[in-house]
């Protein structure tokens, strides 16, 4: 009885099928370099696997932990130089993008931007009438 296929270079019984390794070999390549067309990807060449924000370092183990984050919070800017990308933690991100939030939520206010009243009263109005000499 002859042997199943075991995979996609093989055939029936223990002949290589090269055409077919050579297809997976490419479709392979093709969906890496689609891959690398990503700005994830991108970014990962670019930035250091560092989160921007807390510092915690990443390896290959644990890479997939470590997200792009779009500074200007448009994903569909995306330069060729990494200039609106940041490379942030899944914790931070999530922080970051709680924050914006927050922020549009609270229509915009930022601490310390508050209007400032203008003054009724000038404690200094007439201080130069008393300091003339009499």
């Amino acid at each position: 009885m002859p042997l199943k296929s075991s995979g996609p270079g093989r055939q029936s019984g223990s002949k290589i099928d090269r055409e077919g390794i050579s297809r997976v070999v490419a479709e392979a390549r093709k969906a890496q370099a689609e891959r690398e067309k990503t700005y994830r990807e991108q970014s990962l060449k670019i930035h250091p696997w560092i989160c921007a924000r807390c510092g915690r370092e990443f390896t290959n183990k644990n890479l997939h932990l470590l997200t792009v984050h779009h500074k200007d919070h448009d994903h569909d800017n995306n330069p060729p130089d990494g200039s609106n990308w940041e490379n942030l933690c899944i914790y931070c991100h999530e922080n970051e993008h709680r924050r914006y939030l927050d922020y549009i939520e609270g229509g915009g206010a930022q601490a310390g931007k508050e209007q400032k009243e203008s003054l009724t009263h000038n404690p200094f109005a007439d201080l130069k009438g008393l300091l003339k000499p009499k």
